[in-house]
């Protein structure tokens, strides 16, 4: 399936800035099983850009100044991909748990997806005794990995409930796993915490969800939004694979891969600083279509 995705962020300040400087991680990343056909930025007022350091996962950062007072900043990040990734299944060969676990730690990959990297606690992902605990009963170190992955989502997805206004950006996955609600970053970063303390790697992916509407209604233009959900490394023949707890399935065609960190604090759309302002407000747009044909 190809896709056209636009996300639109907008920026309304109490009165101009007069600097603005942000990091955008918005052109999504090359990926098994997609190919990124075009990107482009159009932000107003004028920007400059440039490639910003290398950040050591598998996220392209594009460093964006504005040094002209603004009252407004418009970013639009388009970008064309073609996704062609199949339903990931469970074999009869598949390392167990603790396999995979003994070969996470025994590999000298420390490239953007070098296993090793994704072992251990982040910035907003601390390892939880409670979290650890729940996510260890679908876990059992004898169980073969990607089962134990579809069933670690599944009991995310019953025992959770998905509420939009449960929890910050910067809620962390203790508070968030208390309330048994939350929204897709509070699922995955749960599921990643629970998954880290059994000695498995897992990583937090940014991304985009295709929405397909009720029969006979329309697509709702800009109703779409980030989405975001967990990598799990399945050992040195599966790779990487992805499992959405909040939607209780495995990622595949539906799922666009933008950027992929220990957290969010990595994959962030945009962030940075701004001189002046005051007080703001931000509003986020994003338009998944599917091109037929």
């Amino acid at each position: 399936m190809r896709y056209d995705v636009s996300h639109r962020t907008r920026t309304r300040y109490a009165r101009p800035v007069r600097f603005t400087r942000c990091n955008l991680r918005l052109r999504p990343i090359e990926w098994d099983g997609q190919v990124v056909e075009s990107h482009a930025f159009h932000v107003e007022p004028r920007a400059s850009f440039g490639e910003a350091r290398d950040s050591g996962y598998a996220v392209n950062v594009t460093r964006m100044l504005i040094d002209r007072p603004a009252g407004e900043v418009v970013i639009d990040s388009r970008f064309r991909v073609t996704v062609n990734r199949p339903v990931p299944d469970v074999r009869a060969d598949d390392p167990t748990v603790a396999e995979v676990g003994a070969a996470a730690r025994a590999s000298r990959d420390l490239g953007p997806t070098g296993p090793a990297s994704y072992l251990f606690a982040s910035p907003l992902i601390a390892l939880d005794p409670a979290i650890a605990d729940y996510c260890a009963a679908e876990l059992d170190p004898a169980r073969g990995i990607v089962e134990a992955g579809f069933a670690l989502t599944r009991r995310i997805f019953t025992d959770f409930r998905y509420d939009g206004t449960a929890t910050e950006a910067d809620t962390p996955p203790a508070e968030a796993f208390a309330k048994r609600h939350g929204v897709c970053q509070d699922f995955a970063q749960i599921m990643i915490a629970g998954l880290r303390a059994s000695g498995v790697p897992a990583a937090y992916v940014s991304g985009y969800l295709r929405t397909i509407p009720p029969a006979g209604k329309p697509r709702l233009v800009g109703a779409d939004a980030t989405h975001a959900w967990v990598l799990i490394w399945c050992g040195p023949a599966r790779g990487w694979i992805g499992f959405d707890p909040t939607n209780d399935c495995a990622m595949a065609g539906d799922h666009i891969v933008t950027a992929i960190g220990r957290d969010y604090a990595d994959v962030a759309p945009v962030d940075g600083i701004f001189l002046g302002g005051g007080r703001q407000k931000i509003d986020v747009s994003v338009d998944v279509a599917p091109i037929e044909g």
